[in-house]
């Protein structure tokens, strides 16, 4: 897990799931050229802005992205997610965000529902209060810019 400094309005905890570490070469038609380390960089830059830090966690395996959710529950003040295609399997995620009890959005690189029928459920959107969709790594500074409007 990547991290920056404290700052002083608490962490936000940025959740990347399966194959966004493929990010920058694998379908640039639909993922776009840049890589994780780009989404890593413009997330963080946009937490730091809005006096946030952030940590960063890529992983092609739900069980730590589950620890990640738990152990966020004292020390975060918020969660951005792209799940990835766990998005639309994972009940366990879903079960952990609640469990949470903080403010999540879920961000997704491309536009789901104009993708395979699959895609267009979410096992995540009913408890976040956000679902950016379609914006490109851009979503990932959009939901930045929601949790600064929303927390404290």
């Amino acid at each position: 897990m990547t991290s920056t400094t404290s700052a002083g309005r608490g962490a936000l905890l940025i959740l990347n799931g399966p194959n966004l570490n493929l990010l920058g070469t694998r379908e640039p038609a639909i993922y776009g050229s840049a890589s994780l380390s780009d989404v890593e960089r413009l997330t963080t830059a946009a937490a730091e802005a809005a006096g946030f830090s952030a940590s960063c966690l890529q992983s092609n395996h739900e069980g730590a992205l589950l620890d990640a959710i738990h152990a966020a529950r004292g020390t975060a003040v918020g969660i951005i997610i792209n799940a990835g295609a766990y998005t639309h399997t994972s009940v366990a995620l879903r079960d952990a965000l609640v469990a949470a009890e903080l403010p999540a959005v879920e961000v997704h690189i491309s536009n789901v529902h104009q993708r395979e029928e699959f895609r267009h459920h979410s096992y995540l959107s009913a408890v976040c209060n956000a679902v950016i969709v379609g914006a490109g790594i851009h979503g990932y500074e959009l939901a930045v810019n929601y949790l600064d409007k929303v927390l404290p």
